[in-house]
């Protein structure tokens, strides 16, 4: 039996996080750790790239091992999603609603932006099991 992958989407703040670390028997990733040095967070813009190359890489690693994978990141536009999606394993899509204090410090009209730019989970959804490309999501 092939190994799933289960997205966790969410604005910050949301749930995310917790909602992965309950998911016992996978191996839970987000490109926020990557961005973290000696335990503790710092935000560099400049290495976000790089932070969600490493969360793909690392997610198709652990898949390749046979191990079931959580990715926990905000994915507010489909095509964010697509980089999973198109592995090749079983894909879960969880959305997180919650509304917590964020623990990265996003300031709220980031969270405002993210909020406008979000594309809904029943059409990444809905395109995802038509066999769509996400990033068609407009």
């Amino acid at each position: 039996m092939k190994p799933e992958i289960v997205l966790i989407r969410g604005l910050p703040g949301s749930g995310k996080t917790e909602m992965a670390k309950k998911m016992v028997g996978y191996v839970h990733l987000e490109a926020d750790m990557f961005l973290n040095v000696n335990g503790k967070y710092i935000y560099d813009p400049a290495k976000v790239r790089e932070a969600h190359d490493w969360c793909v890489d690392s997610a198709k690693g652990a898949l390749e091992r046979g191990k079931n994978v959580v990715v926990a990141n905000t994915f507010a536009k489909a095509w964010e999603l697509e980089r999973y999606t198109s592995l090749g394993y079983p894909v879960r899509i969880i959305e997180a609603t919650g509304n917590w204090a964020n623990v990265h410090g996003v300031p709220s009209k980031a969270i405002e932006r993210m909020k406008e730019r979000w594309d809904p989970l029943e059409r990444v959804l809905s395109l995802i099991s038509r066999g769509k490309r996400p990033g068609n999501v407009h």
